[in-house]
């Protein structure tokens, strides 16, 4: 893990082995995943940004497992499964959902099909 992401994750290291497991899958299922950390989330971008990683509080702090990590993803549609904390239209046509990931099973073929959908929406953005 480069420099940048460990300082992401300084003040919640206890959520670190949430990301590597994520960012594994990421990197070994989709070819030319660009990982940006900034200082408030990593960005996961292809030729767009199609996702992020964040400590964004999508559930109420008594619901919120720890560790945690909270994954972005933008689709062109509503995802309605219980998984999905919060779900909004900022464009027409186009969804963002927040996911809480509290431990690393979690980190699953249904999620990772969500992200495939992501990085593909991205991909075919103009």
């Amino acid at each position: 893990m480069e420099q940048n992401t460990l300082f992401f994750f300084n003040e919640h290291p206890e959520a670190i082995p949430l990301y590597e497991a994520f960012e594994a899958r990421l990197l070994a299922e989709l070819e030319g995943v660009v990982i940006q950390p900034q200082k408030s989330q990593i960005t996961l971008k292809n030729r767009r940004v199609f996702g992020a990683v964040s400590f964004l509080a999508a559930r109420k702090a008594k619901d919120r497992p720890d560790p945690y990590i909270t994954i972005t993803l933008g689709l062109n549609r509503r995802e309605g499964s219980p998984r999905v904390d919060q779900a909004s239209e900022p464009y027409p046509g186009r969804w963002t959902h927040h996911i809480v990931i509290g431990s690393v099973e979690e980190i699953d073929g249904e999620l990772m099909a969500w992200v495939r959908e992501a990085y593909d929406f991205a991909a075919g953005k103009r």
